[in-house]
């Protein structure tokens, strides 16, 4: 297993910042994603790892020791690439050899690992089969064990799900999980898909135009993020902007309709004045008594619907109702809703920054 070490990277192309003064550390056999939008540097950056992008400065590092200067073959990494890469004329089990044949690896020893890396990614039974009679699935699998066989001290995996249906998304990230967890390896994975970098990742770094705007797991991100961007990226919420007042050592929102809040144990207690809060789908309800609004619409997706109401002031909440609803919600029908206090999020309306200081987990 292996720590990697990124310290004050900076990248440039012609004379445009794509990475910025970026550090982070990657611990042995994590499984750590870099997530965000397109153009926010996360496959730079991967490439950047991997050497086959070059750095204008800063430090990467393998348990300790400096590899900027080293070639891609010369740092051990394996990488699964979106588009496969497969030799066409090669069966399963020779286009996962040929890594090992290029290390010179004895033909018994190659036999056993082969066999290990498709039987890892469920494809041993597969492994005379050409990459044109395979589906994309299974195309992926192989390149996977084409790039576990090799036992790199690091994977680097670049969208290695965008070109599969849905199903097979979900089928592929179970896969890749558990091969990472049995190989032990760490693993730099990318992606724009916020569901998959939480389905398999023991941490994420959420990026944007260069710049790393949080580092955690899964959970702590998307219950405590540190910004609006975050916020909005991972996962859906509502932002309603509101105001923060002090009144008799305590810090309080006004949601509307008479709902007023006591945010003191989780807010900044020398924060006052605008501020956007961000509550999930999930932490708003349909209720007897609470805030006025109208149905706009509702999405039925089987185990429940995504519903949208218009508050009275104008602004669009999303909530989720689960199928046990005897009807739909008809558009126009009024409705009060209530939110769960304890799955708020707070942020400075000037600069997007979380006001959150704690007392929430």
């Amino acid at each position: 297993m292996t720590k990697i070490a990124l310290r004050s990277l900076r990248k440039e192309y012609n004379g445009q910042v794509a990475i910025e003064d970026l550090s982070l550390e990657i611990e042995d056999g994590e499984f750590f994603t870099l997530l965000g939008p397109s153009g926010c540097g996360k496959t730079t950056l991967l490439r950047m790892i991997a050497g086959f992008n070059s750095i204008e400065s800063g430090t990467i590092a393998f348990d300790g020791v400096p590899v900027n200067d080293q070639p891609p073959a010369d740092r051990n990494i394996g990488m699964v690439f979106q588009n496969y890469a497969l030799f066409p004329h090669m069966t399963a089990a020779k286009n996962v050899v040929f890594g090992l044949e290029t290390r010179s690896v004895g033909r018994p020893e190659s036999e056993r690992r082969v066999q290990e890396a498709l039987a890892s990614v469920h494809m041993d039974h597969l492994r005379d089969r050409l990459p044109g009679q395979m589906s994309g699935g299974q195309q992926q699998r192989v390149a996977l064990a084409r790039a576990l066989v090799i036992q790199p001290a690091v994977l680097l995996m670049d969208e290695p799900l965008s070109n599969l249906d849905a199903k097979l998304r979900v089928e592929m990230r179970d896969t890749i999980k558990d091969a990472q967890r049995k190989a032990g390896i760490t693993t730099v994975y990318v992606t724009h898909d916020q569901e998959e970098a939480m389905a398999v990742s023991d941490r994420i770094a959420i990026m944007n135009l260069g710049v790393v705007q949080q580092v955690g797991p899964p959970s702590e991100i998307y219950r405590n993020p540190a910004n609006r961007f975050v916020a909005e990226f991972i996962g859906k919420t509502n932002l309603l902007q509101r105001v923060l007042t002090l009144k008799d050592g305590a810090s309080l929102v006004d949601m509307g309709d008479g709902a007023v809040i006591d945010v003191s144990s989780v807010i900044d207690p020398t924060f006052s004045g605008p501020v956007i809060v961000s509550i999930r789908p999930e932490a708003v309800a349909a209720a007897a008594d609470g805030l006025k609004a109208e149905i706009v619409d509702e999405t039925f997706l089987g185990s429940h619907s995504q519903v949208r109401a218009q508050l009275d002031n104008g602004e669009l909440v999303e909530f989720l109702e689960f199928s046990h609803r005897a009807s739909l919600w008809r558009k126009g029908e009024k409705v009060s809703l209530t939110f769960n206090s304890e799955m708020l999020t707070f942020f400075d309306a000037s600069t997007g920054h979380s006001i959150m200081t704690g007392g929430r987990t």
